[in-house]
């Protein structure tokens, strides 16, 4: 059984607060793409091993460190699976990006041992478990266009959709703690907020130039200082013809939107050209 596990991007993130056992609060808008790992998921007979993971790259690891690897555990353990799973990864999502890669893996795992093995969960049952995995992998388990409260877990749906448009990402090779991210937006004095309901207003219309000027994401206040190439990298995408850039979650991908064909082939170009470090992909609206 193959299941797509898909990229996403925040086109509005904001921090409302936090919680005593330490979980932020947020209020985001998500967007899913094109862009996704693909996973592969068969049963086996029980040769001894309850889980048996394979990825194509050396990045992220094949044991229980890996979400992957705990959402197929965690539904062995609930419904005394007996066979040996077996699940091939094929990473196409950045590691350590800011787009629920990893999240994302683990939303299809729960999707595709469901359905593998028959055990009836419905999509809020799922997101009702994937929620313990991660505050990213119930919307995961969803997709598509959602405003996200709470730690992650409470998903509505918009009204209208995003337009439809091309998407360049670009990830730069340093990385950022997202721990470290978090740290440093708590101790900031001044309170900042995302313009989310300007966003959500902007799906309403489907109109890609008014949720492009209102798009924001208060990590950047901590991020780019940290990594200031991200800024360079919003600023060149802007002046290349991008509608609108932002930084996706904690960072440090910075994403951009075009209308045009070819403006998003020549700006790729100049991406690769001036960021030769960094992993540029083209994708779309999911």
């Amino acid at each position: 059984m193959k299941v797509e596990a898909h990229a996403k991007i925040n086109l509005a993130l904001d921090i409302t607060g936090k919680r005593p056992d330490g979980y932020h609060l947020v209020r985001m808008v998500m967007q899913s793409l094109a862009l996704h790992d693909t996973i592969e998921i068969e049963k086996a007979a029980n040769d001894g091993r309850q889980i048996v993971l394979h990825s194509d790259s050396e990045l992220i690891t094949d044991d229980e460190n890996n979400l992957a690897w705990k959402a197929a555990k965690l539904l062995i353990d609930e419904f005394a699976i007996t066979d040996t799973i077996v699940i091939r990864i094929k990473k196409c999502i950045p590691i350590a990006a800011g787009l629920a890669g990893g999240s994302s893996d683990a939303a299809a795992v729960l999707k595709g041992v469901n359905k593998l093995f028959s055990l009836g969960l419905s999509e809020k049952e799922l997101m009702e478990r994937g929620v313990r995995l991660g505050a990213d992998v119930p919307y995961c388990i969803c997709g598509g266009t959602m405003l996200s409260e709470g730690i992650g877990e409470i998903l509505t749906r918009t009204e209208g959709k995003m337009p439809s448009c091309g998407v360049l990402l670009v990830k730069p090779k340093e990385g950022v703690s997202t721990k470290k991210v978090y740290q440093l937006f708590d101790s900031l004095e001044n309170e900042i907020h995302a313009d989310v309901d300007g966003v959500l207003e902007g799906l309403r219309k489907e109109d890609l130039a008014y949720i492009s000027d209102r798009m924001s994401n208060v990590l950047e206040k901590v991020t780019i200082p940290m990594l200031p190439v991200i800024d360079a990298i919003k600023k060149d995408m802007i002046k290349a013809g991008a509608i609108g850039s932002l930084m996706s979650g904690s960072g440090p991908t910075v994403f951009g939107f075009f209308k045009e064909k070819d403006s998003l082939e020549k700006t790729y170009s100049l991406m690769k050209e001036n960021y030769a470090d960094a992993e540029v992909i083209v994708s779309c609206i999911e």
